[in-house]
């Protein structure tokens, strides 16, 4: 009896579903409860008291939707679709979302829920919205469906039509839904068992929301070539590039000037959910500065029809326009990609861990050149996060980022001091990748608001360091309010991981839009000034020697030049660039640290912070440069190229000044082999044999994407920018409350 009673008290204290469905140990209490009794909830007190009232019979209302499909929805993409999904809320409460169809504005749905209902007055309010992967959902119109209309135990069709409240008398298109609403009248063991099966499909319906985040295999696009495409500029030629999109991944190409004919030689991964396949949408335009680019034509690749583990040859011809596009699609099997709770983790386990080191041994360096490592990341809690609602709390989630592979835990809602215990695990694919872990706070009808970041390169974890991470804003200029604890291993093939530094690093598929800042170009014009400054003062100094302002270095360097003349060999050229990585590095063995240019940017970023937000606001209450796209365009350019070359010349700096020791000890390995090839063999024999390897390159291999090792060596190098931004900040007990409200301004 004494569990009976106590179930009575918990139902009898839990008014609603949702209060039963956030307590997983009282489904528990209330399982065994029913499998112990065979009737009704008693309460039997002792012999001489009087026995209490029988609760009364709860009412209830089951209401079973069928989601059938949506007719004329309004168009939110610039290609004329939408990617609509639906949300159905009670009570202010959202209770149910559908699946996203992609590029439909006539979607059929078909599924089905059942919602327990407790009163008939709340309204049934759906929502619908177009999903942008990265970027906040666009609305796409909401209708009313008022409960009490409804006739009980018949299966009604409804036709909601969408209307926007701003706009009411813009059409949005329609919903067409089947309803049908049955009363549950019952005992109360009916109702606990009822609300137990809820709770059971809420836990099971978030297990598949954590499964929908994982991939089962990988999409290897190689775009080569496209033949006779369509003119669309007054001269005869066009200026095509091509956009893919797969679910909510895109990727788009590099643009190639004045051609029918063009070259891409571009490779790039998606990431395949469905076992089934799937469809990769492909468009093709023409770029016009200063207006909306032209469209040239479309094709697409249906996966079903491809088999695994090959690399397909499509010549695809373009619909809705001229020409072909040649590309290389491979489907290979899964990643090493999971979720799951601290207490189940791989790495954990000796023997599986053992497995994994084996795997990426030394012995095995030429296996698999692809699969340079594993990473896994437990995201234990964060404490002190920002308060985003105005009920001074919080919804937050958190987003682990690593390339373009992107998993999230659950929301902790109304809570600062959030714990996750999960742990995810990834691929590596580039050793040289950054770790970024974004907290958000969420908003059911609004994009998630950013409450704070990290950037980690892999290369500078710890292993098995358990450690408070203090979080970043969102340019990772300046700190944020709140910490985020996390552990991370990783595990890698050295070898791998240096032969995969030669080729083209992986591009994101989803960055931020490149805009004019004067602060950004002021930035870039300060950095690439201090690069030129740098080569200005080295020419002083050599013409100083000339000039004779100091007669023992002048002699010095007279002997020195005379000497290197007489005796030069070409192997004194790598060995000359060994010497500066040498003294650098026993510079810092000693104590000394060269790396002091960093400290300036990092100041510069620290000023530059807030005006940032102020040139962001001004940008927006102007419109001014939506009205000047040609100047923009060309802004955007200075700025970008500003930025390359100042980054270039940073990242040399970098590489001899140990700010990577694995980039630095490669270089010195490279530079090492360099010398001795060169010493040993006769430099014809080295041009010859680089002529031979150039001019066959596409004979042996006609679907080679070109490379320069050199820069895909340097850009792993990360630039003075970067390596602000990857720096850890300390940790600051008791800010004071002028640094903080400079850090978040509101």
């Amino acid at each position: 009896m004494f569990f009976e009673i106590v179930c009575f008290v918990f139902i009898i204290t839990s008014r609603n579903a949702a209060e039963l469905c956030d307590n997983r140990h009282a489904f528990v209490c209330l399982s065994v409860c029913l499998s112990v009794s065979n009737v009704g909830i008693n309460i039997v007190g002792p012999s001489n008291a009087e026995p209490l009232p029988q609760p009364p019979s709860p009412a209830m209302y089951q209401l079973d939707i069928v989601l059938k499909k949506g007719k004329n929805l309004a168009i939110r993409d610039r290609t004329g679709t939408s990617d609509p999904y639906v949300k159905f809320k009670i009570a202010g409460k959202e209770v149910f979302r559908s699946k996203t169809i992609h590029k439909n504005l006539n979607p059929v749905w078909d599924e089905r829920v059942s919602l327990l209902v407790e009163t008939l007055r709340d309204p049934l309010y759906v929502k619908v919205f177009d999903y942008d992967f990265g970027l906040q959902d666009d609305f796409m119109g909401s209708a009313y469906l008022h409960l009490e209309s409804l006739e009980h135990q018949r299966t009604l069709d409804v036709t909601l039509d969408l209307k926007d409240p701003q706009y009411p008398e813009h059409n949005l298109g329609s919903l067409e839904l089947a309803v049908t609403l049955s009363p549950k009248e019952g005992d109360m063991r009916d109702a606990v068992r009822n609300l137990y099966e809820l709770s059971y499909q809420s836990m099971r319906l978030s297990d598949v929301h954590r499964k929908a985040q994982l991939w089962r295999g990988i999409v290897s696009i190689s775009l080569i070539e496209g033949r006779g495409l369509q003119p669309m500029d007054a001269n005869g030629l066009s200026d095509p590039y091509v956009k893919f999109r797969m679910g909510h991944q895109k990727y788009k190409s590099k643009t190639i000037p004045k051609t029918l004919n063009p070259q891409w030689r571009e490779q790039f991964d998606f990431h395949l959910y469905e076992e089934q396949g799937g469809y990769v949408d492909i468009t093709v335009w023409d770029k016009d500065a200063g207006k909306k680019d032209d469209f040239m034509g479309r094709c697409t690749i249906d996966l079903s029809l491809l088999s695994k583990e090959h690399t397909h040859k499509l010549d695809l011809p373009l619909e809705e326009g001229e020409g072909v596009l040649v590309l290389l699609v491979t489907l290979t099997a899964s990643a090493a990609v999971s979720i799951s709770d601290l207490s189940v983790n791989m790495l954990d386990d000796p023997h599986e861990r053992h497995q994994i080191t084996q795997r990426y041994s030394l012995w095995r360096s030429l296996h698999n050149l692809k699969d340079v490592g594993v990473v896994q990341v437990k995201v234990i809690r964060a404490e002190g996060l920002m308060a985003a609602d105005v009920t001074g709390k919080s919804d937050p989630f958190c987003v682990v980022e690593l390339s373009n592979d992107r998993l999230q835990t659950h929301t902790v809602y109304k809570n600062l001091n959030p714990e996750w215990n999960k742990v995810f695990t990834f691929n590596v694919k580039d050793i040289h990748s950054v770790l970024e872990v974004t907290v958000y706070d969420e908003d059911r009808d609004r994009s998630a608001d950013f409450l704070g970041k990290v950037a980690i390169p892999l290369l500078n974890i710890q292993n098995g360091e358990r450690k408070a991470y203090a979080l970043k804003s969102k340019e990772l200029t300046g700190p944020t309010k709140g910490v985020i604890f996390l552990e991370i291993d990783v595990i890698f093939n050295a070898v791998k991981a240096g032969l995969r530094t030669l080729i083209p690093i992986e591009q994101k598929y989803i960055e931020e839009e490149p805009r004019v800042s004067k602060q950004l170009l002021l930035r870039n014009f300060n950095r690439v000034r201090r690069c030129i400054m740098f080569l200005i003062n080295t020419g002083c100094y050599i013409n100083s020697c000339f000039e004779w302002e100091s007669p023992q270095r002048s002699i010095c360097a007279f002997v020195l030049f005379v000497i290197v003349v007489w005796n030069f060999e070409l192997y004194m050229i790598p060995l000359a660039l060994l010497l500066p990585l040498v003294w650098n590095y026993i510079l810092i063995a000693s104590g000394k640290d060269t790396r002091q240019d960093v400290q300036a940017v990092e100041d510069l970023l620290e000023d530059e912070d807030e005006d940032f937000d102020k040139d962001d606001k001004d940008s927006e209450r102007k419109g001014f440069m939506n009205k000047l796209y040609a100047i923009q365009d060309v802004c955007i350019s200075v700025q970008n190229a500003l930025d390359e070359v100042a980054s270039y010349g940073e990242r040399i700096k970098n590489t001899f000044n140990w700010t990577v020791p694995f980039l630095s000890w490669l270089a010195i390995v490279a530079l090492g082999v360099a010398t001795i090839i060169i010493y040993f063999i006769p430099l014809r024999y080295i041009v010859l044999a680089w002529g031979v390897n150039k001019f066959t390159k596409k004979l042996r291999d006609p679907y080679t994407i070109d490379n320069n090792e050199l820069l895909d060596f340097l850009s792993r190098v990360p630039s003075d920018v970067q390596v602000v931004q990857y720096r850890e900040l300390k940790l600051d007990p008791n800010p004071s409350p002028n640094k903080r409200k400079k850090n978040n301004p509101g």
